[in-house]
């Protein structure tokens, strides 16, 4: 089985602006993803947060913008299902992250795949999950 990784919103916002050293690692997994040589997957939630983040930066039309390129990319955006909203839900209730969060938390749990991102409240979760920490320069 190939290497799997769940980006949360941090993360790909990291690529889209060019925040490094997160977006070369994030970059490079994409490349990866391309060569077949890892699977990639973003939450729809979290692909969801991507898009406010822009919209409410650049407005509306730039999220849109943003989105269509994002769909395009070597990345596999998981739905959110009933299961996945209650696991969701139960991470939510057990630690002190963001409702988003627990989406991209369930992701990984769900497909036993690693986890990226820069956001430290992630860190409380690396007994339940693995992490893989972007770096903010």
């Amino acid at each position: 089985m190939k290497p799997r990784f769940v980006l949360d919103a941090w993360a790909v916002l990291a690529l889209l602006q060019k925040e490094e050293p997160a977006a070369s690692r994030v970059k490079q997994l994409l490349e990866e993803t391309g060569k077949g040589n890892v699977e990639l997957f973003i939450s729809v939630i979290n692909l969801g947060e991507v898009y406010y983040c822009i919209g409410k930066a650049k407005g509306e039309s730039e999220a849109r913008e943003t989105l269509d390129d994002i769909r395009r990319l070597s990345l596999t955006v998981v739905p959110v299902t009933d299961e996945a909203v209650f696991n969701a839900a139960r991470l939510k209730m057990s630690y002190a992250i963001s409702y988003a969060d627990a989406f991209a938390a369930a992701a990984a749990e769900e497909l036993d795949a690693v986890l990226v991102s820069g956001d430290p409240e992630l860190e409380q979760l690396e007994d339940r999950i693995r992490l893989e920490k972007l770096e903010r320069k």
